[in-house]
This record gives C-alpha cells, sequence and structure tokens, in this order.
C-alpha cells in the first residue's frame, strides 16, 4: 500500500541524491511503482510533498543532533561530534538539493526551519550554556551571538564553491576556524580540555 509517509520517505531520497529541480512527480511515481492520482491525493503540487520532506528532513537532523549532544561526555565533545556529523551530510547530500529549494522555493527553507523552532541555533546556545556550566566557556560571554557564529563555521566545512575541496580540506578549515574560534572562547580549563580532545575535529572521511 502506498501511505503518505511511503510517498515522503521516497521524495525525500530522490530530493536529497539529485536536486529537487530534477526531480518530478513522474520520477517520484516511477520509483514509488504508482499512479500521479496517489501522490495528488495527499499533496496538491510539488511544493507541497517537498514541504512535508523538509519537515521529515529537518525532524531527521534534529533528531540526530540530540543522540550526539546527549552521549558527549561535555560541550566541547558535543561540537566535535556534531561537526563530523554535517561534513559527512555533504557527502550524502546533492548540493543541489539546497540550491534548488533556494532559487526555485523561496522561503520554504527557511519556513521548514522556523517550524523546527530553529533547532540547530538553539541546540549550540544549549552546548555554549552546558560549556559555561561546567567552567570550559567564559561566562561573560554573548552566548546568542557565539551560537550563530558557530553555525556560519559549520556551514564554511561544507561549502565548496568557496573552499574547494581540492585546495581546503575539511581538516584545514576547521582547524583554520572553528577550532581557534572555541580557544578563544575557552577558560583555561576548556583550552586544557580542547587541546586533549582536537582529534574530535579532524575529519576522517
Amino acid at each position: 500500500m502506498i501511505t503518505k509517509e511511503l510517498i515522503i520517505q521516497v521524495a525525500t531520497q530522490l530530493f536529497v541524491e539529485n536536486g529537487v529541480k530534477t526531480v518530478t512527480v513522474d520520477k517520484i511515481v516511477k520509483q514509488l511503482r504508482t499512479s500521479k492520482r496517489t501522490v495528488y491525493n495527499h499533496f496538491e503540487n510539488k511544493t507541497e510533498l517537498l514541504r512535508a520532506c523538509l519537515a521529515v528532513y529537518h525532524q531527521k537532523i534534529k533528531t540526530e543532533n540530540e543522540t550526539i549532544i546527549n552521549a558527549a561526555p561535555n560541550a566541547i565533545a558535543a561540537l566535535g561530534s556534531m561537526q563530523h556529523q554535517i561534513v559527512k551530510r555533504t557527502y550524502l547530500v546533492n548540493p543541489n538539493f539546497f540550491s534548488d529549494i533556494i532559487h526555485y522555493h523561496p522561503g520554504l527553507l527557511e519556513e521548514s526551519y522556523r517550524n523546527t523552532n530553529n533547532f540547530a541555533h538553539q541546540q549550540i546556545l544549549d552546548i555554549a550554556q552546558w560549556g559555561i556550566q561546567d567552567g570550559i566557556f567564559q561566562e561573560d560571554m554573548d552566548i546568542d551571538v557565539v551560537g550563530k557564529t558557530v553555525l556560519v563555521m559549520l556551514k564554511l566545512l561544507k561549502d565548496n564553491n568557496l573552499f574547494p575541496i581540492t585546495k581546503y580540506s575539511k581538516e584545514r578549515l576547521t582547524f583554520g576556524t572553528l577550532v581557534p574560534y572555541l580557544r578563544g572562547l575557552c577558560t583555561p580549563k576548556g583550552v586544557r580540555l580542547l587541546a586533549k580532545q582536537e582529534e574530535l575535529f579532524k575529519i576522517s572521511i
């Protein structure tokens, strides 16, 4: 039986692997081995289907991040593990997935992110607060500004247009941006911990 959940699952996989523009409803129904009528019984058009796919995609990332944070022994380890997950996704997601949404479905990506309560920013804030409580990060730092800055730095790690992978390794970017920035936020205790855990920020992919 072709359920709404199955349509979202298959469409999300096709969008992520191929980008959004080239994945038509025809391609989706072909993959599902069903008819257009089945898809349109659940979704008015491709945009509505994409909206549902983004909701599932963002929820998946949110859950993955929560698992990483809950398993980490400290804030620095959490950031290192989240960075690995972010870089890993760059190898699994077609760059056209995001660029097509931005170009052909303006505002949809931001809407979906808002609907998940800007989870990535909030998770970084929680990690920063955790680090302050543990005496790892300086207690007078502006966690809202820091949170947004760290998110921008993490995005830099997957920007192959700005930093071509043939010239800039992910490890070089990490140790040229994120690690020095974190070191500046740390207390003496945090600096010692970061020195011990720098291996966490090395990309093995």
